[in-house]
């Protein structure tokens, strides 16, 4: 039987990668041309992986299932990337970003490896940036970043639109320019049928070209599984479509071990349906909970009239709203983390506090962001005792 080797470096954790990395046996550019990798999977990890591996100069094919590389599951990484950068000077670091990392848990990896990407966190945004990516940056110009992840820091940098859909473009920039150079040997529609091994260690692929059918012989000296881990299994699913965790379950049957096999993605963030029309359920944004303050009513007799049409919930008084994030968790509001936020919802539901028709609902208010938004507006036009409606109607204005 096999036995599970992590091939973590030894020392303390804080030490462990830097040790690592002075230790490291080393290749030579010269000889980093004669050295072949093939790579599975052409998202994130694995556009990226390519590009950097071809820019260092070996020489890379890679795998995927569409017609073009694309991303699968990563397409909904929309909220932003974490950095511990420490721009805003309040009290971030690499262990605190760990720290975080960990505790938030939708990072599933050991510790040591957690602990490694936040090490490398900072160098990532400055590639992503040298790559063309377009972060949101403040008025001077620099980079811009929000809270997120149920943190007390602000370390997410992140781009207008899809964060990841930016970041996927950089990585393609990047990879198509490695192909162009002939560097990247890039094979589209076809799918990894098994992989093979030579005295323990992957030395090649078997693929088949799925426009033809014909199945094809790849060699290298390192092959790299980064195929993402979710299938389309569900008819209302719309993850990774015509992906199904083929090449992991190849490498699993070779002799690769495999953690936390499930055929559904149950994310935690989901709040419930508002109607029929809805194939899957909405995601419990923690984007918007940077400005937006989520509550239900207080009293059981205003949420009945609000059910039935009776009232608006405009109408209610700030002393009949319950910010039940604000009340349960006050050092971290609505920015509690997503899962945290999703369980606090359900819980004010199933107590019958839920609003919309269905019962089902939390209402999420952005009228204390216009408001903190319009009166820095006035200050800024230098517009001296502004109404009521006009400091709505500049805060509005912003974006």
């Amino acid at each position: 039987m096999s036995i599970l080797d992590s091939k973590l470096p030894q020392g303390e954790l804080a030490k462990k990668w830097t040790n690592h990395k002075n230790s490291i046996n080393l290749v030579n550019p010269a000889n980093k041309r004669n050295i072949d990798v093939i790579i599975i999977g052409t998202g994130l990890a694995g556009g990226s992986a390519a590009a950097t591996l071809a820019e260092l100069g070996y020489n890379v094919k890679t795998f995927c299932y569409q017609d073009s590389p694309r991303r699968a599951h990563s397409i909904a990484a929309q909220g932003g990337i974490n950095a511990a950068k420490n721009y805003q000077g309040d009290g971030d670091s690499t262990y605190r970003l760990f720290y975080d990392t960990v505790k938030g848990g939708d990072y599933r990896s050991r510790e040591e490896n957690v602990y490694r990407l936040a090490e490398v966190s900072a160098n990532i945004i400055d590639q992503c940036v040298a790559q063309g990516v377009p972060f949101a940056r403040e008025y001077g110009g620099l980079l811009d970043n929000r809270s997120f992840g149920g943190v007390l820091v602000s370390r997410t940098f992140y781009a207008k639109g899809q964060t990841g859909q930016q970041l996927l473009l950089g990585a393609y920039a990047a990879m198509n320019r490695q192909i162009n150079r002939g560097k990247i040997k890039s094979y589209t529609r076809h799918e990894m049928l098994d992989v093979v091994k030579i005295d323990g260690k992957a030395r090649g692929i078997i693929a088949r070209d799925l426009k033809t059918g014909k199945i094809e012989r790849h060699s290298a000296h390192a092959v790299v599984i980064a195929s993402g881990g979710y299938g389309n299994v569900f008819f209302l699913s719309t993850n990774a479509m015509g992906s199904n965790v083929t090449a992991a379950w190849k490498a699993h049957k070779r002799g690769a071990f495999f953690a936390n096999p499930c055929y559904t993605q149950i994310h935690p963030t989901c709040i419930p349906v508002s109607g029929d029309h809805q194939s899957k359920l909405t995601l419990m944004s923690e984007s918007l909970r940077n400005d937006g303050r989520i509550w239900v009513p207080k009293h059981i007799e205003d949420v009945k009239k609000i059910r039935e049409g009776k009232l608006k919930p405009t109408d209610l008084k700030q002393e009949d709203r319950d910010y039940y994030l604000e009340r349960r968790y006050p050092s971290f509001g609505n920015l509690v983390p997503r899962d945290v936020a999703s369980r606090a919802a359900k819980e004010r539901c199933d107590a019958g506090y839920g609003v919309n028709k269905t019962g089902q609902a939390v209402y999420l208010d952005f009228a204390s962001a216009i408001q903190r938004y319009g009166k820095e507006a006035a200050a800024t036009q230098k517009i001296s005792n502004p109404s009521d409606a006009k400091i709505k109607e500049l805060g509005k204005q912003v974006r």
